[in-house]
């Protein structure tokens, strides 16, 4: 009997992927966590069966998590990241031989050992003597920080079970206290397609506008998120994340990306009328 992974994306829409193997199955002290096989996608994982990583388009994800705001922001050197358990968030980062630490945060331990096992080509940068993990609450580390930080990469899970307070209004400003007068915070910013996503991008938007002077939303096109089309939050204390860019300064480090490019950069922030809409309705 063949089985299947099956994710809810609305109450009349599923999203499924056959398994062609289990890997690993755990009830850890925080959620739940599974990681499979499909021969088209390669290894991927869940935490309370919601799909976090595949192996075939990850690249996706974090090329737009990571080169956007590092392209914008070339001189950044300390990075908090909170949350990236699957690695491949610090292991962009790691590509940039200016970025002098990074702090990375991520409340569930046993995500980044089980990662570590099942998916090598994401978590090689848990290994740069540049990176330091702490495993705790992310909203405790970062109330504690002033004046720290060049860039924060929210890489959380969706607003639910953990990941529900780095959705929150106290979460933004203790991340706005926490950057240098030049910060930028980037966060994973949901769908805006099915509506219980669409309320959760409304709300994070509403809440980063009240805090930073720049907040702007982009998007790329992801296969196995909830309808393809995904959306991040870029807020900023002085940076525009379009008009202030030297494309010429990010191509002379020779990085060699899957998915991103300063084309796809700039084509990123073009956003469709309807999400112009939604997000529109919420600032008001």
């Amino acid at each position: 009997m063949t089985k299947w992974f099956t994710e809810k994306h609305s109450d009349t829409i599923n999203f499924s992927i056959e398994v062609s193997k289990t890997l690993y199955s755990s009830q850890t002290k925080f959620q739940k966590l599974e990681v499979f096989e499909n021969p088209e996608l390669g290894k991927f994982f869940t935490l309370d069966d919601y799909l976090m990583i595949t192996e075939k388009d990850e690249f996706i994800y974090h090329d737009m998590i990571v080169h956007v705001p590092m392209a914008v922001h070339p001189k950044a050197q300390r990075i908090l990241v909170i949350g990236a358990g699957d690695g491949g968030t610090v292991r962009e980062l790691c590509r940039y031989k200016t970025i002098e630490h990074i702090d990375m945060v991520e409340i569930d331990e046993e995500v980044v050992t089980v990662c570590k096992k099942y998916f090598p080509n994401s978590t090689t940068g848990f290994n740069d003597p540049r990176v330091q993990l702490y495993f705790m609450d992310g909203l405790a580390f970062v109330s504690s920080k002033i004046d720290e930080y060049d860039l924060i990469i929210v890489d959380s899970t969706d607003p639910f079970s953990v990941g529900e307070g780095l959705f929150t209004k106290t979460f933004y400003k203790d991340c706005f206290r926490a950057l240098k007068d030049d910060g930028i915070l980037v966060n994973q910013h949901e769908s805006p397609f099915y509506t219980h996503y669409q309320k959760n991008m409304q709300r994070a938007h509403k809440r980063i506008k009240e805090t930073f002077p720049i907040a702007r939303v982009y998007q790329a096109f992801i296969p196995t998120y909830a309808s393809g089309h995904w959306l991040f939050g870029f807020a900023s204390k002085k940076y525009d994340p379009i008009k202030g860019v030297d494309f010429e300064k990010w191509l002379k480090l020779g990085l060699k990306t899957k998915y991103y490019n300063p084309e796809l950069h700039l084509g990123s922030f073009a956003l469709p009328n309807y999400v112009k809409e939604l997000l529109e309705k919420e600032s008001l």
